[in-house]
């Protein structure tokens, strides 16, 4: 499981999980292990446009269908609407978080301790 949270409304998003996923791949291979499921969620604040972000997934999931053939583990993308300045996922449940592009917001006050962060 793998999170971008402030994912931009373009492709850039889908390039680093692309980049993870062939990461994971390689690595997969050269320890002669089975590659994992993929769950990908895409965060932002609800006014985010999903949408145009969502038209760019079938010509990632064909990326994955071609580059990485039919015995690749699947992989879902999803989004999830909310400020990462709140809790967004239970715990323990991702293993990867990026941030491509807003990680100037961490100098956000957070709201839940009113604490800098």
């Amino acid at each position: 499981m793998m999170a971008d949270t402030g994912c931009s409304s373009g492709p850039n998003t889908l390039s680093v999980v692309s980049e993870a996923i062939n990461v994971i791949d390689e690595a997969c291979r050269s320890l002669q292990c089975k590659v994992p499921e993929f769950g990908v969620f895409l965060n932002d604040l609800p006014g985010n446009d999903f949408n145009t972000l969502f038209k760019f997934l079938p010509s990632f999931y064909k990326w994955v269908a071609e580059e990485k053939g039919s015995n690749f583990g699947p992989c879902f993308v999803s989004g999830t609407p909310r400020s990462f300045h709140e809790r967004v996922f239970p715990c323990n449940f991702l293993h990867f978080v990026f941030s491509g592009y807003a990680l100037h917001w961490l100098s956000q006050v957070d709201s839940t301790t009113g604490t800098q962060i």
